[in-house]
């Protein structure tokens, strides 16, 4: 709660949360669009909720898409670009994981999504994701490293598990085991709001440092 109030308050005095609105692009899979519950309830929706709690004047776009895999998104970049975002989260690879695809191919794929935003000069937070236990521990470490390595590279804004405090917790996900719940993606935007407002922060004091 200390950081999340200490970001709201140094978003009340930024271009941010006074003047134009700031555009945030959400790029995920069945997690981001909000698979099974309405779209107030999505991801997306609650995120934009919390962030104007916290005094951040953004509105947060949907481009979640079900059953999407790394590759997917990657074939989506463009079109998500027309909405000039702020700021894209990125959170795709759990398709690619329940699917047991190469996380050799998914790193590819997420690479160029991350260098696309970087070439248009849009900052990015990168979700981590961690593949299904049944594919073997030495599937599973593989998948789960090509996240932090990713974010290093590009240097971006990284939160190591999108379904923190959720996964695995019935009460918590709707009757598949893979979805949230209402009260499963609240958790989810709870912990995550915290690294968006960060992300946004950065952005505003790099814009005045380059505006001296």
């Amino acid at each position: 709660m200390w950081a999340l109030t200490g970001l709201s308050a140094s978003l009340n005095g930024s271009a941010f949360a006074a003047n134009d609105e700031t555009v945030i692009v959400a790029l995920g899979d069945s997690l981001t669009a909000g698979f099974g519950v309405v779209a107030n309830e999505a991801f997306p929706a609650r995120l934009q909720a919390a962030l104007r709690e916290a005094g951040a004047n953004a509105r947060v776009v949907n481009a979640g898409v079900s059953g999407d895999t790394s590759a997917g998104g990657l074939a989506r970049i463009d079109w998500v670009l027309v909405d000039e975002p702020d700021l894209v989260i990125v959170e795709l690879g759990a398709n690619d994981g329940l699917r047991g695809l190469s996380p050799n191919d998914m790193e590819a794929n997420l690479d160029a999504i991350l260098t696309r935003l970087a070439d248009k000069g849009i900052p990015a937070v990168l979700a981590g994701m961690r593949a299904p236990a049944n594919l073997g521990r030495a599937y599973a470490d593989a998948f789960k490293a090509v996240f932090p390595r990713l974010a290093a590279r590009h240097g971006v804004a990284f939160y190591p598990f999108f379904l923190d405090g959720v996964a695995a917790q019935p009460a918590l996900n709707q009757a598949d085991g893979i979805h949230p719940n209402p009260a499963g993606v609240q958790v989810i935007v709870e912990r995550f709001t915290p690294t968006v407002l960060k992300a946004l922060d950065d952005i505003e004091q790099a814009s005045k440092a380059t505006s001296r």
